[in-house]
């Protein structure tokens, strides 16, 4: 957000400079990003001068330019090219010479137009960016001396501007009064002279006959709303004062009735909606809930499908605007508008909220409202725009406000003790500061007693319920930085757990990170689409978002397998084809058939998703190669052998079909848990996420693989004195005998001497029978006690050879 440093004095009378007040502001819970000196309008118009029109004539190759000769004070006539319709001889302008960068970063230069030469430009509003008109040139008094610098003429001042960021609990702090008040709080208690007032609205008077009726149907929806009814009102620019506030916070002109809407949202923070009062049809303006289906063009002229969640400002015919959130372009003000209506209304925080996230409009009302704006401010706001838009565009005031506001909105009674709001402060500051802060602050003193009082809260303080929340409102204007650290510090020490969870994860991350791997951050939020149909994460097992940002992240993750192709996509994007990429985080999901009310109904677990995909780096002494799924199961069995499990052993099964084309789930022996995924993505599934090229993945779940770690213990043994023996065997085999198989019944023959078994070539084609394939392996043998003799390898070879052929019925070729 934006603050003007010239703006905020209005109300605020002090003589602190610009940096001192933004770092009061930090002080006060306001967290300030910058203070810059910025130019009310950009590049300060420099080269922009006043000038007089010495002659005009018509172009003679054309029927609506003319030929002017301008002095701009440099003591020669220049010739200067003109379109527009209302430039005459005598007049003086506003003229940019050569040189010159106008707003839009607009270059003049020296230019031909219809073969007369042009040596700069006359302006209009539009052009010099002080206002919206394009209908001629900015013509100025003939007092306007000639030769006086843009800058000077329009008395255009560098100013101060602060930039400054708000919690969702301070939407207090969303304007300039709401920041001169708590400045003034903290001057009065730092004894800094300063003076802070609301603008007056003492001209107000009550006008004569009937304006506009409301009519407010869903009083849940709207707990107050104001309007006020001004006729002959004539649309045009703002004055000049109003335009250079609105800039100075990087706000665009548009009109004077409009501007003063925007001008009341960042002055009080109340947001306000002016309609064309003619184009009420009914003469009643209705607040209600949008019906089924209804439909309404926004302001952005887009075409909207309402749902009976949405509070709609309607009229007799339909919807003129979505409440608190956006207005419809046929209710607004143009430049035709005669008679206007001035909305100020305190709209449900959470309707507002869920209707700007179903329709994707976060504007600067919708920002307040569901933040919770202040119902107190709602009759003056509604009244100081109407005194502006009569000051600044005629008309008048047509009877009184109409409002509705069946039950008014109290302010939150709290009571204090005041020695317990010291002990969470940690420091004895004194029951006459604490009283004189709430004062300041404008809390009301309901009832003073001994050590404590019984106070009521401000309404713009929406989030101020409890007596810790009003020690927080203390502290803000006390100073943090006020609070004296004790002497001792006293903190309980928990013992760590061995195995550390996070030392083990560090360990995991390192180990990817040190095989080639990047490591990746990815929301936990997703979209529901991407489980649409699945069977392995089913839709329905989907943890619902309440009130999501977009419809792109409704749901909790359920696995990170999806983050991961996102991840490559963003990059095949951005010309990077070759990826090894790794993340660690939580997945997340619920019992479909639960309720949702209960913790028990939701699961959620920590995850390492691995991706591999493209070629190796291409080296002077070797060509790049292929990624390939058996690269990425070569990583997962390192990983788990690291803690000492072997994917062999495992309970293996194949892996969803709906994620993998091919690939392998693996499951703690005899205990079922899951343990890894991993294969290649499914190319449909890839072509979703605008991935072309093979993509491999794993899924490891951390929760199953720490089961491991716990058990695994790390031991220490010497080197082995005696040699090991390598034999191999090709054997021909039914298709449906696996490697894990052949393994498995290996190491169950000769389980004291066999070491590794390991497969290095698979063959089908000729001469081998359909229905068959070869496997070559190869066994090392070693013995720890003594040097293994050929009668002892021939013996435990014939023992695994019998076994294949007996479990398998595998011959030797």
């Amino acid at each position: 957000m934006k603050l003007s440093y010239n703006w905020l004095k209005d109300y605020l009378g002090c003589d602190l400079t610009p940096q001192q007040v933004a770092d009061a502001m930090t002080d006060i819970g306001i967290e300030v990003d910058a203070v810059e000196e910025q130019e009310q309008i950009p590049g300060g118009l420099a080269g922009v001068v006043v000038a007089r029109v010495a002659e005009c004539v018509p172009h003679p190759d054309s029927d609506h330019l003319h030929v002017t000769k301008v002095d701009d004070g440099s003591g020669e006539l220049l010739t200067v090219v003109c379109g527009a319709p209302n430039v005459a001889a005598g007049q003086k302008v506003l003229f940019a010479r050569i040189g010159t960068v106008l707003p839009g970063d607009f270059k003049i230069k020296k230019s031909k137009i219809r073969g007369i030469e042009s040596f700069g430009m006359i302006c209009a509003d539009d052009e010099l960016g002080i206002g919206e008109d394009h209908s001629g040139i900015k013509v100025l008094p003939e007092d306007a001396p000639v030769g006086m610098s843009a800058k000077e003429y329009l008395h255009l001042e560098t100013e101060a501007v602060i930039e400054y960021e708000i919690t969702a609990n301070r939407v207090d702090a969303s304007s300039h009064i709401g920041v001169a008040r708590d400045l003034y709080a903290w001057m009065m208690l730092n004894g800094i002279p300063c003076k802070f007032a609301y603008p007056g609205i003492e001209d107000w008077k009550d006008g004569e006959g009937k304006g506009l009726s409301i009519d407010v149907q869903d009083p849940s929806a709207a707990p107050r709303y104001c309007g006020i009814t001004v006729k002959g009102v004539k649309v045009g620019p703002s004055p000049e004062w109003l335009q250079k506030k609105l800039l100075s916070i990087g706000l665009r002109p548009i009109d004077n009735v409009v501007d003063v809407s925007n001008f009341i949202l960042w002055e009080l923070g109340q947001p306000l909606h002016t309609f064309d009062a003619d184009k009420v049809s009914g003469g009643t303006v209705i607040v209600r809930r949008a019906h089924e289906g209804e439909k309404i063009v926004t302001l952005d002229e887009v075409e909207r499908k309402l749902s009976p969640e949405d509070i709609v400002i309607a009229d007799a015919e339909g919807p003129m605007c979505i409440a608190g959130v956006f207005g419809g372009i046929g209710s607004g003000v143009t430049e035709s508008t005669v008679n206007v209506f001035i909305e100020s209304a305190y709209f449900d925080p959470g309707s507002v909220r869920k209707t700007s996230k179903r329709h994707t409009l976060q504007t600067d009302a919708s920002f307040r409202f569901e933040r919770g704006a202040d119902p107190a401010i709602c009759e003056y706001a509604c009244k100081r725009a109407a005194l502006l838009i009569r000051e600044l565009a005629g008309g008048e005031i047509v009877g009184g406000m109409e409002e509705f506001y069946p039950v008014k909105i109290g302010k939150k009674v709290i009571d204090l003790d005041y020695d317990r709001i010291e002990k969470f402060i940690g420091k004895k500051i004194g029951h006459d500061t604490i009283e004189k802060i709430l004062g300041y602050l404008s809390y009301d003193f309901v009832q003073k007693r001994e050590g404590g009082a019984l106070v009521a809260a401000p309404t713009y303080m929406i989030d101020v319920t409890r007596e810790c929340d009003v020690v927080e409102e203390i502290l803000r204007i006390y100073g943090y930085n006020n609070i004296d650290l004790p002497p001792h510090m006293k903190m309980s020490v928990n013992a760590t757990p061995s195995p550390e969870p996070e030392a083990v994860r560090n360990g995991i991350s390192n180990f990817l990170a040190a095989n080639g791997f990047v490591e990746t951050m990815n929301n936990s939020l997703t979209k529901s689409a991407y489980y649409k149909g699945l069977s392995s994460f089913p839709e329905e097992r989907c943890v619902q978002v309440v009130n999501p940002l977009s419809s792109d992240l409704n749901v909790m993750r359920q696995t990170l397998i999806f983050n991961g192709l996102e991840v490559v996509a963003y990059n095949q994007n951005r010309q990077i084809q070759s990826m090894k990429l790794f993340e660690y985080g939580s997945v997340y999901s619920r019992d479909p058939e639960s309720d949702g009310k209960t913790l028990a109904s939701y699961e959620e677990h920590q995850a390492f998703s691995l991706f591999i995909t493209g070629s190796s780096e291409k080296s002077w002494n070797q060509q790049p190669g292929k990624s390939s799924f058996f690269e990425l199961k070569g990583y997962v069995d390192l990983l788990l052998r690291r803690f000492g499990a072997d994917i062999y052993q495992m309970e293996a099964s194949e892996a969803p079909s709906d994620i993998f084309s091919e690939g392998v789930s693996y499951a703690l022996p005899g205990q079922h848990l899951p343990l890894a995924v991993l294969g290649t993505v499914l190319p449909s599934l890839a072509r979703k996420f605008d991935v072309r090229q093979p993509v491999f993945a794993a899924e490891i779940n951390w929760n199953t693989l720490f089961q491991l770690v716990k058990r695994d213990k790390v031991t220490f043994k010497e080197m082995p004195r005696f040699p090991e023996v390598r034999r191999d065997l090709a054997l021909l085999l039914d298709e449906g005998v696996s490697y894990a198989d052949l393994r498995r019944s290996a190491f169950k023959s000769a389980r004291k001497l066999l070491r590794q078994v390991t497969l290095f070539d698979v063959y089908r084609g000729e001469k081998i029978p359909e229905g068959k394939k070869q496997y070559a392996l190869g066994f090392v043998l070693q013995d720890l006690e003594k040097t293994l003799t050929d009668a002892d390898v021939e013996r435990i070879m014939d023992r695994i050879l019998s076994s294949f052929r007996n479990e398998f019925g595998a011959t030797l070729r």
